[in-house]
């Protein structure tokens, strides 16, 4: 097994999360959410702990993690971006939005800018579907999207640094 790279801080902050679950296997989910909420990710080395601690392998941990879109293994930026795709969205024209975005910050869906501050991701539906396409930046969302506006959006957030 690899050397873990985390400091016995967070080892044991994990351990009292699966603690709070009794390490209950059952409890997943829950421990992975709570997991995620503290340390903003689920890096293989959390994953690791956690499959220990609750004594299943890891690969059930990292087949969870992957298979629910709620779940990261890379960190988010300070301002995470959501891109609708669903129907309304997409036939309005969120594809579009989605590349302009990918242009402007220099970088792919699943990715973070190199200054920590955005991150990209794309989802099924926001429930806002009359004011196609949306976007939403950490968590306000931004309707009746067109590429031209894009920048200006991403402005908003530069100038609160």
């Amino acid at each position: 097994m690899e050397t873990l790279c985390l400091s016995q801080s967070k080892i044991t902050k994990i351990h009292d999360i699966c603690e709070g679950y009794n390490n209950d296997s059952a409890e997943l989910i829950n421990i992975l959410h709570a997991t995620q909420g503290t340390f903003g990710f689920l890096p293989a080395e959390v994953q690791e702990v956690i499959a220990s601690r609750l004594d299943i392998p890891v690969s059930k941990v990292y087949g969870v993690v992957t298979f629910y879109s709620f779940f990261t293994m890379t960190p988010n930026g300070k301002y995470p971006i959501s891109v609708c795709l669903g129907t309304a969205c997409y036939v309005r024209g969120a594809e579009k939005v989605l590349e302009e975005l990918e242009r402007q910050l220099d970088i792919k869906v699943g990715e973070t800018t190199n200054d920590g501050l955005f991150s990209l991701d794309c989802l099924r539906c926001v429930g806002a579907c009359g004011l196609a396409p949306v976007i939403s930046i950490a968590g306000k969302v931004y309707g009746r999207v067109s590429p031209d506006k894009v920048k200006k959006i991403l402005s908003e957030y530069y100038y609160q640094e």
